[in-house]
């Protein structure tokens, strides 16, 4: 079994291992001399990794998507993990069992499928439940469908993450159906279904995460709605109307034009799947923006391009705020029950301060025959004020005033 995963390696210790590369570039230093800039992958996570010396040596040796055994240290840098390497050589793939190198779901693929047949089979609607089964029936959809991920970076971009994200879609839309009566759950489920269907064949997923020659010129919404269109031509029986709405829903899914979609949500069933799709995606981006971090001090992550935020790490913020609220207490406590000294200390040595003086009435004393009123104080009189000292006109002073008089 591999080790260390990426997920094991601890700042400032060394490390050797084998990894995927995800990325290679030669770039140069301030000097001019080249330098590797690498991102090292597996399951577990990815790795940001520099090789400085004896570049030249090692730089034609391997490529994007080989494998390689490095020796290195990792490293803190600008409050970043980075993982120096000293030493480097590519990698037989015959020696590494894939499973170790690429993310995939926590969850079963085929247990995935068996689900996902459940939801076709529940569908009342006759013509939507033949054209699934049509679509599903298929041996190269299922098989990719099982290990296709949801994209190439944003959300869900693992093994199995596409069936994973569609079937955590089915169940927001089972609710969200609930709540509004008028919405067709049957037509909103083939639409959860089927709307990222052309990612199967957009993507390339064998190693590294990319897209093929189709995806790059076509894209999942034209590749999907044209795979439903092969299917419907074996059911003339298919009602046009409903055809239309279902290639609705899958070419208006991304809810905007500049995002995707050449027409935007023009129906119930098209809004609730855009918006619960976009948050399916976006909770996914948050969970692993959190837990992928590379930040290694703080409660923020680093800026997400793709959720245009900075996402707070709620755990550690909050257990921060349990270890400054028990301090809290503990100061309250000490300071409401205060130790007494030790007898043979200075402090224990010192004579008590005298008590102060009651904040109550003193108590009364014996009654006195009332006197005659003492004469009010007398007011003294205010003091003169000073007068006012003349001042010497300057000299053009002394011009202005002459040509006043004259003016009289």
């Amino acid at each position: 079994m591999k080790a260390p995963f990426v997920s094991e390696l601890e700042p400032n210790k060394g490390a050797t291992g084998v990894f995927l590369v995800q990325s290679k570039e030669v770039r140069q230093k301030k000097s001019g001399e080249p330098y590797l800039s690498m991102t090292l992958v597996d399951r577990t996570g990815e790795l940001d990794a520099k090789m400085w010396d004896n570049v030249a040596e090692v730089a034609d040796t391997f490529g994007k998507d080989d494998f390689i055994k490095v020796r290195g240290l990792l490293q803190v840098y600008n409050n970043r993990l980075q993982f120096t390497v000293h030493k480097l050589v590519k990698v037989d793939e015959a020696g590494v069992d894939p499973a170790d190198f690429f993310a995939a779901s926590s969850r079963n693929p085929d247990e995935m499928f068996d689900e996902l047949w459940g939801v076709i089979r529940a569908i009342g609607n006759r013509h939507i439940r033949a054209l699934l089964e049509l679509v599903f029936s298929d041996e190269d959809v299922a098989r990719r469908y099982r290990k296709a991920p949801a994209a190439k970076f944003i959300h869900h971009a693992y093994l199995g993450g596409l069936i994973e994200h569609v079937l955590s879609l089915c169940g927001l839309c089972r609710a969200v159906a609930a709540h509004y009566p008028a919405v067709d759950l049957d037509l909103l489920l083939a639409g959860a279904l089927l709307h990222d269907i052309g990612k199967i064949y957009e993507l390339s997923y064998d190693r590294s995460f990319g897209y093929t020659s189709d995806g790059q010129l076509l894209g999942h919404i034209f590749i999907g709605t044209r795979m439903v269109e092969e299917k419907l031509a074996r059911l003339p029986d298919f009602p046009p109307k409903l055809r239309s709405l279902l290639q609705h829903l899958i070419i208006s899914h991304h809810g905007a034009l500049e995002f995707g979609s050449p027409k935007l949500p023009l129906f119930q069933e098209a809004l609730i799947l855009h918006y619960l799709d976009d948050l399916d995606a976006k909770m996914e981006c948050m969970r692993v923006l959190v837990q992928q971090d590379r930040q290694v001090d703080g409660e923020w992550t680093a800026y997400s391009n793709s959720l245009e935020r900075v996402v707070l790490k709620k755990l550690k913020y909050l257990a921060g705020e349990e270890d400054r609220g028990g301090a809290d207490t503990a100061l309250a406590t000490a300071a409401a029950s205060p130790e007494a000294p030790d007898p043979a200390s200075p402090v224990a040595a010192v004579p008590p301060l005298l008590p102060l003086a009651p904040e109550s009435d003193p108590a009364p004393t014996a009654a006195r025959e009332p006197g005659p009123l003492a004469p009010p104080a007398a007011v003294p009189p205010p003091r003169p004020r000073p007068a006012p000292v003349p001042s010497t006109p300057s000299l053009f002073g002394e011009k202005l005033l002459g040509a006043l008089r004259e003016g009289k």
